[in-house]
This record gives structure tokens, C-alpha cells and sequence, in this order.
């Protein structure tokens, strides 16, 4: 039976959508086979001896012989990165020389304080920057725009720790206006009943609303100094795209036809700049997961960044190499959410 034009037409863009989903799928899987990888590569190529590290300095040589088959050292390089890659998918990450815990248990005890750090430095880049951006667009050449491109220049150009240690001298030390490192005072660390992980829920479920308002005091800190990263990315970058999207002959039809200036910006330019807008918050939010390293060691925060750093301070192989798996594995799987919501969101990209 001959296949109507209609009928080929409709299945020409199925077939198209879903090849280019099977494309996707398998650049991320060649993208995360890659980044295995790279840290097995990194575990071989460390100038420290994890044979040595169990077995000692002193360890005879059958003993360091025994360790390095126990570890499957003396195998093959393929055999090694197949056992490598069996013991991550059980969630095997191996042991942590510095904690003496599996690394995958400390992982979990550590990545959520990071999360809640990055999600609530993330809300606050994505509400500041994108106002900002949208008051700078509204009005070129302001001073609204030189506010935002002032302060996108000092995102960029500012260290965040030097940031972090200005803001601890002045907040904390001198206004009192911050309750300083760490997450909770001392007199509520050791009672907050751990149940997600997340130290404003956990606080917030307690029922203590003293214990709540110290959990913020410690947070708005850490979450400003890490946000400014952020939103200097994303005030910088909207603003650029709607400027560039201003000039565009539908834009010029708009204001010819005497549409306000608030209306061309809001319904006919910030729709098509919106796939830029969620790649750009997609991949700040995976530089804050891998960023927050040194603002974590500032502020004391006990999450991955500072178990990463402690982890090079000790030459704890398992745990940096574990580490630098999640972050990178975070920033891989983001960067697909951002391409497949850039693609729902704008039908340019189909």
C-alpha cells in the first residue's frame, strides 16, 4: 500500500527525534566510559604507592607482594580497569586511608551538605543575576548596566576565598552579622537528629526554630560568596544574548508597531534566549558542585570540597579519586538535562 506525503512526512521527524536521542544517550555513555577513564588513568599515574600506603614503610617484601595481588596490581592493565569498573557499579569506591571508611559512605555524609550549599548559592545567582540581566537589557548603557557589568567583572576577576575571608572579617568578626564557619554552633551540632542530610531540613524538622534561625545564620554567608561566582556568569552571559536578540528584525517589527519596551523584552525576546539561560544555570550549577572546594575550607563546610582537600592534603588516593568521579559524573549528567530542556524548551533545536 503506497505511503501518503502526509503520512512520510510525520515519520520522517520520528525518526529524526528518535535518532537523535539514541545519539545523545550514547555520547553520554562514551562521555562517562571517558571519565572512568581518566581516574583510572589518574590512580595509575599518582606518584603515591597505595601498596606502600597499606602495607607500610617498613613492610617486607612478601607482604608488599602479597598486598599488590590482593589489590589485582599485578594484573593486566584491561583486567584492572574491568575489576575497576565491576567495583564502582556495586558502589564499591574502595577504602579511605584518612577516615578508614568506605569512600562511597563518605561521600553520602558529605555531598549533601555541598548540594545544599550549591542549590541555595544556585536560587540566589539565578534570581539576582537574571533580574539584573533583564534591567541591563531593558536599558543599555544605564547605570543599572554598568551596575551589572561592574558587577560580572568582579565575579570573574575576584578570588572566592580571598571573598570568603573579607566577608568572615566583616560579617562575623566586626558586624556580628553572620554566626561564622561551619553549619550549626557547637550547642546544635550534637543535637540535630540527622535524618536527610540537609541541615535546614533536618533543623527545620526538629521543631527548634532556634536551631533553624542558627542554621541560616551560618549558611547566608557561604551561599552569598559562592552566588556571586554564579551570578556574574549569568548576568554577564543573558545580558549579552538579549542585547543580541534586540536587534533582530521581529524586535524592530515590534517596537514599530508600538509595543512598550517591558513587553518586547518579556514576551518576545526572553522566550527565545531561554534554551542560552538554562545551559548557562545547568552549567553554573556544575561549576558550584566542583567550585565549592575552597569556600567549603573557608567556611569549615563540612562537604565534598573539603573532604577532597583533606584527601590531597594526606595523598588519600581512593577518596580524591572518588571525589573527582561524582563531581565529574554531576557535571556530565547536567550537561545532558541542560541539552534535553534546551531542546524541549526551543523548537529552533529540533
Amino acid at each position: 500500500m503506497a505511503v501518503s506525503a502526509s503520512q512520510a512526512g510525520f515519520a520522517r521527524p520520528l525518526w529524526q527525534r528518535f535518532s537523535r536521542l539514541i545519539t545523545s544517550l550514547l555520547s553520554l555513555l562514551v562521555t562517562l566510559i571517558g571519565l572512568l577513564a581518566f581516574t583510572f588513568m589518574l590512580s595509575h599515574l599518582s606518584p603515591v604507592d597505595p601498596v606502600q600506603q597499606i602495607a607500610g614503610d617498613h613492610a617486607s617484601e612478601a607482604t608488599y607482594t602479597q598486598v599488590r595481588h590482593d589489590l589485582g596490581l599485578d594484573q593486566p592493565v584491561l583486567v584492572q580497569f574491568w575489576r575497576y569498573i565491576s567495583h564502582l557499579a556495586q558502589g564499591n569506591l574502595g577504602l579511605s586511608h584518612l577516615t578508614n571508611q568506605p569512600v562511597s559512605a563518605d561521600l553520602m555524609r558529605t555531598f549533601p551538605a555541598t548540594i545544599e550549599l550549591a542549590t541555595c548559592a544556585m536560587i540566589f545567582a539565578a534570581v539576582f543575576g537574571i533580574a539584573l540581566a533583564l534591567l541591563a537589557a531593558w536599558k543599555p548603557g544605564s547605570v543599572i548596566d554598568n551596575v551589572a557589568r561592574f558587577i560580572s567583572l568582579l565575579g570573574y576577576s575576584v578570588p572566592v576565598f580571598w571573598l570568603g575571608l573579607l566577608g568572615l572579617l566583616l560579617f562575623y568578626a566586626v558586624l556580628h552579622w553572620s554566626a561564622g564557619p561551619g553549619q550549626l554552633d557547637d550547642i546544635w551540632i550534637y543535637t540535630l537528629e540527622p535524618k536527610t542530610g540537609f541541615v535546614l531540613i533536618d533543623s527545620w524538622l526538629s521543631g527548634d526554630p532556634e536551631m533553624f534561625r542558627n542554621a541560616i545564620a551560618h549558611l547566608w554567608l557561604p551561599v552569598v560568596i559562592l552566588g556571586l561566582l554564579a551570578m556574574a556568569g549569568i548576568t554577564r552571559l543573558l545580558r549579552a544574548a538579549l542585547l543580541e536578540e534586540s536587534s533582530k528584525e521581529y524586535v524592530i517589527l515590534a517596537r514599530a508597531k508600538g509595543a512598550s519596551r517591558t513587553r518586547i523584552l518579556l514576551r518576545h525576546i526572553f522566550p527565545n534566549v531561554l534554551g542560552t539561560l538554562i545551559t548557562v544555570i545547568a552549567l553554573s550549577y556544575a561549576t558550584l558542585l566542583e567550585g565549592s572546594v575552597l569556600t567549603e575550607t573557608v567556611f569549615a563546610w563540612p562537604g565534598v570540597g573539603r573532604y577532597m582537600t583533606n584527601a590531597l592534603f594526606s595523598s588519600d588516593t581512593p577518596a580524591i579519586l572518588g571525589s573527582t568521579l561524582l563531581i565529574g559524573s554531576c557535571f556530565i549528567l547536567l550537561n545532558a538535562l541542560a541539552d534535553a530542556l534546551t531542546w524541549l524548551t526551543d523548537p529552533r533545536t529540533r
